[in-house]
């Protein structure tokens, strides 16, 4: 375990102080100010340690940039087939549960508890974090919700009830993105599922520098994604032809 061991009142270390494999810090809180701290610093919550959050910023990075960023082929083919349509921030607190609930290959239980569920509830309802939804029909498919500031949006987690929902869900936020003119995608831990959407992985001094481009001037205020199914719809058409 880390030295670094958090008050709610005490900042985050600095990143010389940073554990090798990517662990910041323990404890603090999971209050607004708590995170918005750690999201404009690159550190995000992932698991507790009896009853506290965990705070990483991984030695590597994966992001992607939604200016340049297309589907594949075959997820194209199933966006363009599949009869899904997307929203976003119609259903944030079922995406989130349903991230904390649906059943991963290889992992056991989940780190998405009640006290993340209620900060992530506060940052929504704040205008920081938001969600996008796939549906087929009036059926929630997939989805991925995650925290914005200024011109990056912080992913957190994804799920799929049907094949690709989630993936096509990434191609909706990505829209959604160029739609808000945020420049960059933070896909936090490398894994195989974001390397196959095409992610790029970096080194964490180069996020950091590429993150502090991407803030906004303090005091950070919320938004609310004004975006319509249409405008989401067109935006894919044309990135999926």
């Amino acid at each position: 375990m880390p030295t670094a061991w958090l008050n709610p009142d005490d900042p985050f270390p600095p990143v010389d102080q940073w554990d090798a494999d990517g662990l910041v810090a323990v404890g603090g809180g999971m209050g607004t100010d708590r995170l918005l701290e750690a999201y404009s610093r690159g550190i995000f919550p992932w698991d507790f340690y009896r009853g506290h959050p965990m705070w990483f910023c991984p030695e590597d990075r994966i992001i992607f940039d939604p200016k340049t960023w297309r589907p594949h082929r075959r997820l194209a083919r199933t966006i363009r087939s599949a009869g899904f349509h997307f929203t976003v921030d119609k259903a944030f607190s079922e995406v989130v549960r349903q991230c904390g609930t649906v059943p991963r290959p290889g992992q056991q239980g989940t780190w998405i508890k009640p006290i993340y569920i209620r900060a992530i509830l506060k940052m929504h309802e704040l205008g920081f974090a938001h969600s996008v939804e796939c549906w087929q029909g009036d059926i929630l498919a997939g989805g991925l919700y995650g925290v914005a500031l200024g011109a990056v949006f912080c992913g957190e987690s994804m799920f799929h009830r049907t094949p690709d929902a989630s993936k096509a869900a990434f191609a909706a936020l990505a829209a959604a993105c160029r739609i808000l003119g945020i420049t960059l995608i933070d896909g936090q831990v490398p894994n195989r599922h974001l390397i196959h959407l095409g992610g790029v992985i970096i080194s964490r001094e180069d996020f950091l520098e590429r993150l502090q481009n991407c803030l906004p001037p303090l005091p950070y205020l919320g938004n609310r994604w004004e975006i319509t199914e249409t405008q989401i719809a067109a935006e894919l058409r044309a990135n999926t032809e």
